[in-house]
């Protein structure tokens, strides 16, 4: 199949550090070209890639030096490409939320978009039910909560390149918090679990302009603490030894997780998640076997001294059955071959059209 891959702009293809959204694009368009796929990736020009690569932008946005910006005319520039090439994809698969709907409603048929993010704001119904003609893919069940009526093609529990990722059978001894600083990732949280149990904590992580002063009031104060070690934000060289190097990964988090990679990634190193019952959390994390889903901190105290009953090569090999590129990309397959009925969405009860 002809296949046209189209990510936001806000960071590198591959992310050079934090990153999500588009590390699965990366990892997923890299996986289609080695199924046998004719791929084309719409990104800035620092993408690193197997596909055809058009480039949209001189850099991604997030670290563009360039003190005034636009988003959306990068992002509307960019579909207004891929609008003029339509013709020469058979599938065209954004990740670009719902941005692209008026642009390319008459050929709906040919698109799918990914939903990466949260579902529960107040502006989103209406626009899913003004073009219900998208074909709609979630990462997790729990993520298409918030509009049960929208055309839901399928869900698509996100995957990663294993090569990328090294497999650590020992740890170092140490718990690990990676992500983003942010009440919602709870590392104030993770930080209080590992100071009850003695153990120490190494925490890599990103913070965002919106939430520095919540990292100054909340969090800063807390790493003043010998058991507690800030790394600062870390790119994928140096993921595999902080997740490997770690008894587990603490994920705390305090809101409806769409997803949540760096479980993941974690799960890759060998690395048990020991996680918060919020979200996508039940769907990605397997009791017992790659971790421990808890309720609250007592309850993450008591699963981190379980951490011998799990075995690191189990975690490994679990994570190459679910959630490896490959596995992601034949998921898409199947759905991209149904597009034409996909297309067609569902009539909407009188309860779901109100």
């Amino acid at each position: 199949m002809r296949i046209a891959q189209v990510p936001p702009l806000y960071e590198a293809v591959p992310p050079r550090f934090y990153g999500g959204t588009e590390r699965v694009v990366a990892h997923l368009t890299d996986a289609l070209v080695d199924l046998g796929h004719e791929v084309t990736l719409f990104a800035s020009a620092e993408a690193r890639t197997k596909a055809d690569l058009v480039v949209v932008r001189d850099q991604a946005i997030r670290l563009d030096p360039a003190p005034l910006k636009s988003d959306l005319a990068a992002h509307i520039a960019m579909l207004a490409e891929v609008r003029r090439r339509a013709d020469e994809f058979d599938v065209i698969h954004f990740h670009t939320d719902m941005i692209h709907f008026p642009l390319f409603e008459n050929m709906a048929e040919k698109t799918l978009t990914t939903l990466h993010g949260r579902l529960d704001l107040k502006d989103l119904p209406g626009v899913y039910r003004r073009w219900p003609q998208f074909p709609l893919v979630s990462i997790s069940d729990s993520q298409r909560l918030p509009l049960p009526f929208a055309n839901w093609a399928g869900t698509v529990l996100h995957g990663m390149c294993a090569e990328i990722y090294e497999y650590h059978p020992k740890s170092e001894g140490y718990l690990a918090f990676l992500g983003r600083i942010s009440p919602e990732k709870g590392p104030e949280r993770a930080i209080a679990i590992a100071k009850r149990l003695g153990r120490r904590l190494k925490i890599a992580a990103k913070v965002d302009a919106a939430d520095r002063e919540y990292f100054h009031t909340v969090v800063e104060p807390l790493l003043d603490h010998p058991l507690v070690e800030f790394v600062g934000e870390i790119g994928d060289a140096e993921k595999s030894a902080f997740l490997g190097g770690a008894d587990a990964l603490l994920f705390p988090i305090a809101w409806p997780e769409p997803f949540g990679l760096v479980m993941i990634e974690a799960m890759a190193c060998g690395t048990p998640v020991i996680a918060y019952q919020w979200g996508s959390v039940p769907e990605v994390i397997e009791e017992g076997v790659t971790g421990f889903i808890v309720d609250d901190e007592d309850e993450a105290v008591a699963a981190l001294r379980r951490l011998p009953d799990l075995s690191r090569q189990t975690v490994r090999e679990r994570f190459e059955t679910r959630f490896s590129a490959h596995a992601m990309a034949r998921r898409y397959e199947d759905i991209y071959a149904r597009l034409d009925k996909a297309a067609q969405p569902p009539r909407l009860t009188l309860a779901q059209s109100a």
